[in-house]
């Protein structure tokens, strides 16, 4: 590079020296030059570019104010002129590495500014975010902060020069679901036998296919007392209100949505519509409460089977859900239905 890089950093308000947990609501902000490891940044940019300034955001503040968060540190970002964004690394801090991903997420792709951050591949923020931006996998503990920080920036110029990098494995960041042709010396086949016979012998074997990891979560506590429980009705199968005015989407949803229904008896078919392209919604059209059994749950209820039906219907469609949406979407109906002290939940499919 002919002229040194002007690099900005962003840090939560723990390493941005404000404060631990309870400054995890201070708003977003900005200082002038690098701040707790960003002078670490700084050696290891040397020469080559300087931290100019400092972008932070209480873990906290920016969980509860993700868009108005975002809004406010990119304008600040733009008001400095960014040559490079580095945000982090979060390590395990789950809120922090969101907060990473969404900013760099939103740089990279609002403002065209070249982004890169770090975290565990653990971390929340790596799911929702490593298919958008470069994340460097910086392991679990903060004791790594200056080696995460050197790859950081070895890989950020790069990206910064509008080089391009290898494999995920030479570069030491996540994979990002990025297929790219290559030329083999040998055809499938063969490759497939060679790996077969390492493998009986005991030798080391990398697969050419990353398979993917899904995690188990553990089956809930039966509810114990029906006659007195509050029970959620749940449904991946499209249901809507009539016309789709929420306009959620009938396959790859990213989103979910709450339908009230109050002292609502039955789903009438004028009022509401199915809307999912997994499966023939004729028959789920005709009667919703095919795929919603509001009717049956209400003899329950009026029957003392069940002490009483929560008042919202969480939908959406769940047709080639990417893990990622589907894993948000679970969250965000969970914490609807834990805010609302639900006990149990019928979840209804296609």
């Amino acid at each position: 590079m002919s002229k040194k890089i002007r690099v900005v950093h962003y840090l939560n308000q723990f390493f941005a020296q404000i404060g631990g947990e309870d400054k995890g609501g201070v708003g977003p902000g900005m200082k002038e030059g690098p701040v707790g490891p960003g002078r670490a940044l700084q050696q290891a940019l040397g020469e080559r570019g300087d931290v100019i300034a400092t972008l932070f955001c209480g873990d906290n503040y920016f969980a509860e104010h993700p868009e108005e968060s975002t809004e406010v540190l990119l304008r600040h970002l733009g008001e400095v002129e960014a040559d490079l964004l580095i945000a982090g690394p979060a390590f395990e801090g789950g809120r922090y590495g969101v907060a990473c991903g969404a900013l760099c997420a939103s740089a990279y792709e609002r403002l065209g500014i070249p982004v890169i951050t770090g975290m565990a591949a653990e971390n929340a923020g790596a799911d929702l975010y490593r298919k958008r931006i470069h994340i460097v996998d910086s392991g679990s503990s903060a004791t790594q902060m200056v080696p995460t920080l050197k790859r950081l920036t070895e890989l950020g110029l790069r990206i910064a020069a509008g080089g391009s990098l290898g494999r995920p494995t030479e570069e030491g960041y996540l994979p990002r679901g990025i297929k790219r042709n290559e030329l083999a010396l040998k055809p499938p086949a063969e490759r497939a036998v060679d790996m077969l016979l390492a493998d009986l012998r005991g030798e080391p074997v990398t697969s050419e296919i990353t398979a993917p990891v899904f995690t188990a979560s553990k089956p809930a506590q039966p509810v114990r007392d029906l006659a007195s429980a509050i029970i959620a009705l749940v449904t991946d199968g499209g249901l809507v209100t009539e016309g789709n005015p929420e306009k959620m989407e009938p396959g790859r949803p990213t989103r979910f949505t709450g339908i009230p229904i109050g002292t609502l008896e039955t789903l009438e078919a004028d009022n509401f519509d199915v809307h999912h392209s997994g499966y023939d919604t004729r028959y789920a059209n005709e009667d919703p409460n095919r795929l919603v059994p509001l009717d049956v749950m209400r003899t329950l209820e009026h029957e003392g089977a069940i002490g009483k039906l929560h008042e919202v219907v969480y939908t959406t469609g769940g047709a080639h859900a990417a893990v990622e949406n589907a894993t948000e979407i679970a969250r965000g109906i969970a914490e609807q239905l834990k805010e609302a002290r639900v006990d149990g939940v019928i979840l209804t499919s296609t």
